[in-house]
C-alpha cells in the first residue's frame, strides 16, 4: 500500500492555535488553545485557514440549540455532553500547504474555498480535508471575505431550491431574506428566474430588494401567516412558520421549504397537494462550482454582516446569537 506523501512548508509548526468548545453553552464555553496540527491522508490536503465564519450551524451545535423534536438527535450526532468535535466551523477559505499521495485536483499553494459540513474543524489555523469534499479552487479575483461566506448559505440554499423543483415564473416567498441563507435564496431563485418575495425588517428593505427581490414584506407590520397571497414556493429560513401554517399560503402544487425545520417537518406528510421539504442540505463539489460561476456572472454574492478577528472568536458568536445579524459574520486569521 501506497504511503501518504507530503509536500510540506519547512516553516510549518507541528501545533496550531485553534477555538475548542469545552461544553454546551454560551460564547464563554469556547477557548483558544494550542492544539496538533492535522496530518492529511492519502486522499486529504492540510488546509492554512486565512478567515472562515462563524454560521448559524456553528451556534446551534454550541448551544445545542436545535429545532423542535430534534436536540436528542443532535446531542447523538454531535456528543452528549459536549462537542465531539470540539472545533467548531463549517466554512473556510485558504491555502493548501500539504497534499496527500492520492490527491489530484489541488496542488500545494492553491487558494480554496469550501464547506466542512459536520467535519467541522474551520475555527483553526489549519484544517486536514478531503479533496473529495464541497471544495474548490477561489477565484483570483473574489475577495476573502467573500471566500470564506462563500459555501453555507449558498450550497444550502442550491440543495433546497432544487429539491423544490423551483421552475422559471413560479412565486416564491423568502422568510428571513436577510439572513445567511435568505440572502442566497434570495438571489438563487432570481437567477433561476422566480419572482420572488422577501421577508425581513424594514432596515433590510433596500438591502434585499437589491439582491432581485421585485416585492419585500415587513414582518414586524405584517405577520407572514396573514398574508393573502399564495406561492409556488414557500422558503423559511428562521423557522417562522410550521408546514400547516404553510399550506394556505401554498399554491396546488406548492412546496414548503423547512430550513430550519424541527421533526414534525421532517415527517410531515403532503397535504392537498402541497409537500414539504426538509432536512439536512447535501454539500456537493458541483454545486459549489456552480456557485462560483453565478458569481463571476454577478448573481450571486453572500452578504456580509460584520468581520472579526480570530482572537475575538467570541464576540463574533455573541453577534450570531444577538438574532440581528444580516448576511454572514467573517473571521480572520491572519489579520
Amino acid at each position: 500500500m501506497r504511503e501518504t506523501q507530503l509536500v510540506t512548508p519547512i516553516h510549518m509548526k507541528n501545533t496550531m492555535k485553534a477555538w475548542v468548545a469545552q461544553a454546551y453553552g454560551g460564547p464563554d464555553v469556547l477557548a483558544l488553545v494550542d492544539r496538533p496540527r492535522p496530518e492529511p491522508g492519502p486522499g486529504m490536503l492540510l488546509i492554512r485557514v486565512r478567515a472562515t465564519t462563524v454560521a448559524s450551524a456553528d451556534r446551534r451545535i454550541r448551544a445545542m440549540d436545535f429545532p423542535p423534536g430534534l436536540r436528542l438527535v443532535g446531542r447523538a450526532v454531535f456528543g452528549l455532553r459536549r462537542p465531539r468535535r470540539a472545533v467548531l466551523g463549517v466554512e473556510m477559505t485558504g491555502e493548501v500547504v500539504a497534499v496527500g499521495a492520492r490527491v489530484r485536483r489541488f496542488s500545494v499553494g492553491d487558494a480554496v474555498l469550501g464547506m466542512c459540513g459536520t467535519r467541522l474543524g474551520a475555527h483553526a489555523e489549519y484544517l486536514a480535508w478531503p479533496e473529495s469534499a464541497a471544495l474548490a479552487a477561489r477565484p483570483a479575483d473574489m475577495p476573502p471575505s467573500v471566500a470564506a461566506a462563500f459555501a453555507f448559505g449558498g450550497l444550502t440554499a442550491r440543495d433546497f431550491l432544487r429539491r423544490a423543483g423551483l421552475r422559471a415564473g413560479e412565486r416564491v416567498l423568502v422568510i428571513g431574506a436577510a439572513g445567511t441563507v435568505g440572502s442566497a435564496l434570495v438571489q438563487l431563485a432570481t437567477a433561476a428566474g422566480a419572482d420572488v418575495t422577501a421577508v425581513a425588517s424594514a432596515a433590510n428593505r433596500a438591502r434585499v430588494l437589491a439582491l432581485g427581490a421585485t416585492a419585500f414584506i415587513d414582518y414586524q407590520t405584517q405577520p407572514v401567516s396573514r398574508l393573502d397571497q399564495r406561492y409556488a414556493v414557500i422558503a423559511d429560513a428562521v423557522g417562522t412558520l410550521s408546514f400547516a401554517q404553510a399550506v394556505p399560503l401554498l399554491d396546488a402544487g406548492g412546496r414548503f421549504l423547512a430550513i430550519n425545520g424541527g421533526l414534525p417537518d421532517l415527517l410531515a406528510r403532503p397535504r392537498a397537494g402541497r409537500r414539504c421539504v426538509a432536512g439536512p442540505a447535501a454539500e456537493r463539489a458541483d454545486d459549489l462550482a456552480h456557485l462560483i460561476d453565478l458569481w463571476r456572472a454577478g448573481q450571486y454574492t453572500p452578504m456580509i454582516d460584520s468581520e472579526w478577528a480570530f482572537t475575538a472568536l467570541r464576540e463574533a458568536h455573541a453577534r450570531v446569537d444577538s438574532g440581528h445579524k444580516h448576511g454572514s459574520v467573517v473571521v480572520w486569521l491572519d489579520k
